[in-house]
């Protein structure tokens, strides 16, 4: 394919470049088709006024286009090819309009300004042009893009030498509802080469050098598979070119400056398949991790909860000092069992305030503890006596006490009080 395209070509560069004759001999020329003073085709041109160089060039656009037509009695014999033919440098339209085209139809130049060669001969927009109608494109290079999802990259191809490069193209006229006769073409396309189907699966039929300019021109009778296989030469080279080449307002030598890539670079989606893989093997580790530190986390956790559960609240764990006084203290009074017996626990809350109330106690002078000691037994007695149904208060806070104990949540107190 091949849709844009960069000609700032004179018009005797372009002569040359079609194997046309010129007033200033090819051997003075520069690398590119020269252009010194007096340089001009030596050949018949028409509409070249109508020209405008650019380094970005779209359908619809003016090109100067080589062709051979029958020679008038005006040219003499300066002709080429034989037969009253002469070479014609004339600018077209890029964009195909067949003549049998309305003359009241808008021109749609996007429509056809490429044509596949394998499929040339059986359309009739392009099949009734192969015999008379053939032409040259000549351009200093083409734009490419080359896709990868999304994004495009855009690439300029050229000759390495920078020679111009000649298009294989065909042109047809048409007349318009004013009376106006349009010269437009289109240029021919064949499967990308070798060393481009890593861009693009289609490239425009390139000539490479003279010989095949003049068979395509002049010789019929030559295979057309033959003239528009794809150009394999090692001298067409591209580079990568700025992304505003996708406007068409965007002209100037910018078009051609090449964009130099990273070498870290790389397509968008190997990017993240890359990036995908290493995630997934980083991730795999922190998440072993992750479990091993969870799990010595619970383990801790139970044995901190094992142990804040068997010492009194408000005791500080770091002075094992006062523990052991406060424990002491506490084997001494066995009494204190008993208070807490008549403490009702409703929760692990309440039964820690209890057990801080048993800390208060052991305070108290043996006469006191003595003293209450009497009032529950007395309380219990009459109790008893009162015909009560259902189980002392004192049997089931005692029963709860060692349900609370076989469970691993007794006291400190309790502990003490039954060894």
């Amino acid at each position: 394919m091949c849709g844009r395209a960069r000609c700032t070509l004179t018009a005797a560069q372009a002569a040359r470049a079609f194997g046309f004759p010129t007033t200033t001999a090819a051997a003075t020329a520069g690398p590119g088709g020269g252009g010194g003073g007096g340089d001009a085709p030596a050949v018949r041109t028409l509409d070249l006024d109508r020209f405008r160089p650019s380094y970005n060039v779209s359908p619809g656009a003016y090109l100067p286009v080589g062709t051979v037509r029958a020679q008038t009695a005006a040219c003499g014999d300066g002709g080429r090819g034989g037969g009253g033919a002469e070479p014609v440098i004339q600018c077209m339209k890029w964009g195909l309009v067949p003549s049998f085209t309305g003359k009241t139809e808008k021109p749609d130049h996007f429509r056809m300004f490429n044509a596949r060669s394998e499929s040339v001969k059986e359309k009739a927009s392009f099949r009734r042009l192969i015999p008379k109608n053939r032409c040259l494109v000549a351009v200093e290079g083409f734009y490419e893009w080359k896709k990868d999802g999304s994004k495009k990259q855009p690439y300029y191809i050229h000759f390495q030498d920078h020679r111009p490069l000649v298009f294989a193209a065909l042109y047809d006229t048409w007349t318009n509802s004013e009376g106006e006769t349009i010269h437009t073409f289109t240029i021919l396309t064949t499967r990308a080469s070798t060393s481009l189907k890593w861009l693009h699966d289609r490239m425009p039929v390139i000539l490479g050098d003279h010989d095949s300019v003049n068979v395509w021109l002049n010789d019929a009778s030559v295979k057309l598979e033959e003239i528009t296989a794809p150009y394999e030469g090692a001298d067409l080279v591209w580079y990568p070119v700025t992304s505003a080449m996708g406007k068409t307002s965007f002209d100037g030598p910018e078009c051609i400056k090449e964009v130099h890539m990273g070498p870290s670079e790389k397509p968008i989606s190997k990017f993240f398949t890359k990036k995908s893989t290493t995630h997934d093997q980083s991730v795999k580790p922190e998440k072993t991790t992750s479990e091993f530190a969870s799990h010595a986390f619970r383990a801790s956790k139970v044995e901190g909860d094992e142990s804040a559960e068997n010492q009194p609240e408000g005791v500080d764990q770091k002075q094992p000092g006062e523990k052991q006084t406060a424990s002491s203290t506490v084997k001494d009074e066995p009494v204190s069992l008993e208070y807490q017996v008549l403490g009702k626990p409703q929760s692990i809350k309440d039964e820690d305030t209890m057990t801080s109330t048993n800390i208060t106690i052991k305070k108290q002078d043996d006469s006191s503890i003595k003293r209450k000691f009497e009032d529950t037994e007395v309380k219990a007695e009459m109790m008893e006596n009162s015909g009560w149904s259902h189980s002392p208060p004192t049997t089931t806070k005692k029963g709860k006490g060692a349900k609370a104990a076989s469970d691993g949540q007794a006291s400190l107190l309790s502990y003490f009080a039954r060894k």
